[in-house]
């Protein structure tokens, strides 16, 4: 995944690039590996039920434009246990068991067309109760991400962009043929000088993850401010089914 420096914040933009050629066939209750040409194929074994319109990707490197949903933000919505796998790029989020948290979801393109999905246009808002567990369902070929903390809202920085730790997805990417990636970012938290809170997203297929705790007092896999030069951090996950777990306060 690649940096971008914005006129108003440094952060990260999901950027895969992919590293083999391989996907995987999938029914919901086995896996095998395919050569790519059978990602259409693949892709027949999930619902759509719920996503809006798609629209067209533009762009390329950090100025890629994705699906961003039509009308904006229908590409990512809320599911149930049940339907989860029905859907071929899900993330279940794991709130912690004391306190309640807000999470927010958003699309790395805002509804202008600018790359501000950031700030303050999240698609997705929830309060989390303890314990809780959320699934969410994306379609095809959208980029973003989400960030959570304790309390109903989210730190910003002086620029109004949310500023706590981030989980990053780039999900079966056109532009980098069907691949996947995610990561767990403290850029913003750090370069705002604002708390970052513990995150860790693991891939349910691959077994990768990425992870912060509290602080950053330790990190797997993932970006803080000091390495946000570094390309190639997180996950990358070959054309198929993406399945992330994200346990919120994550303590290391």
């Amino acid at each position: 995944m690649a940096c971008t420096i914005s006129a108003r914040a440094i952060v990260r933009i999901p950027q895969h690039r992919p590293t083999a050629a391989a996907t995987y066939d999938v029914s919901l209750s086995s896996l095998q590996r395919v050569d790519s040409n059978s990602n259409d194929r693949i892709k027949r074994f999930y619902i759509k039920a719920g996503f809006g319109g798609r629209t067209q990707s533009t762009g390329s490197g950090v100025s890629y434009k994705g699906n961003i949903g039509r009308p904006y933000g229908s590409n990512i919505i809320e599911v149930s246990s049940t339907n989860a796998e029905k859907y071929q790029y899900v993330v279940q989020f794991d709130a912690p068991r004391i306190g309640k948290w807000t999470l927010v979801i958003w699309n790395k393109v805002g509804p202008d067309g600018l790359l501000d999905g950031w700030f303050g246009h999240a698609c997705k808002s929830f309060t989390l109760a303890p314990g809780k567990t959320l699934y969410i369902a994306f379609d095809e070929d959208s980029q973003g991400g989400w960030t959570a903390a304790s309390g109903l809202s989210i730190p910003t920085d002086t620029n109004g962009g949310y500023a706590a730790t981030w989980g990053e997805f780039d999900f079966g990417s056109n532009i980098n043929r069907g691949w996947s990636g995610f990561d767990v970012s403290a850029i913003a938290a750090q370069h705002a000088g604002l708390e970052v809170q513990g995150m860790k997203i693991c891939d349910r297929f691959t077994g990768t993850c990425s992870s912060i705790s509290p602080k950053a007092s330790s990190f797997d896999n993932a970006y803080l401010y000091s390495n946000r030069m570094v390309d190639g951090i997180g996950g990358n996950i070959a054309p198929g089914p993406v399945k992330l777990v994200v346990t919120l306060d994550y303590q290391g």
